[in-house]
């Protein structure tokens, strides 16, 4: 549409299904390739793409071109159907339902991409749990805990 302008900035984070360590490092790399081209297709930017054996953070340059429910939706099926196809688990993988998405301004770019690359070094320090529920606290997310991801015990 002619003179819209938009900039923003959206982290998604979402976990594998009862929250499992299924994504490994043999393959995870091509995963976050196949995840910044759904991304770029959809007309929107890959920031910074990164995560653990059982979760994964997108932070993207987001053009409203396609809304986040369907982008999110998009990323997740098609990835369910590659990592399946192409026998990556020994298990059927699944999303677990659910993601938190989280605006930033421009000016947090740069932080935001610091932390999701340094996503070892952080959980070394503090379970997904507990990093998610910082995240909802501090963006000021009224939530539930029975409607959170199926923590398992950490």
């Amino acid at each position: 549409m002619p003179n819209t302008y938009t900039q923003l900035y959206i982290q998604f984070v979402f976990a594998v299904k009862h929250r499992q360590a299924l994504i490994n490092t043999s393959w995870k790399n091509e995963l976050f390739k196949y995840i910044t081209g759904i991304v770029q297709n959809k007309g929107s930017k890959m920031l910074a793409i990164n995560g653990m054996a059982d979760h994964i953070h997108v932070f993207i340059g987001y053009k409203p071109s396609i809304s986040i429910p369907d982008l999110v939706k998009d990323i997740k099926l098609a990835t369910n159907d590659w990592i399946n196809k192409n026998h990556l688990t020994n298990q059927k993988f699944a999303w677990q339902e659910g993601y938190g998405a989280f605006s930033y301004s421009s000016t947090q770019i740069k932080n935001v991409c610091d932390y999701i690359e340094n996503q070892e070094q952080h959980h070394s320090k503090q379970t997904f749990k507990e990093e998610y529920v910082s995240f909802l606290k501090n963006f000021e997310i009224e939530y539930d805990d029975k409607y959170l991801f199926e923590f398992i015990d950490e």
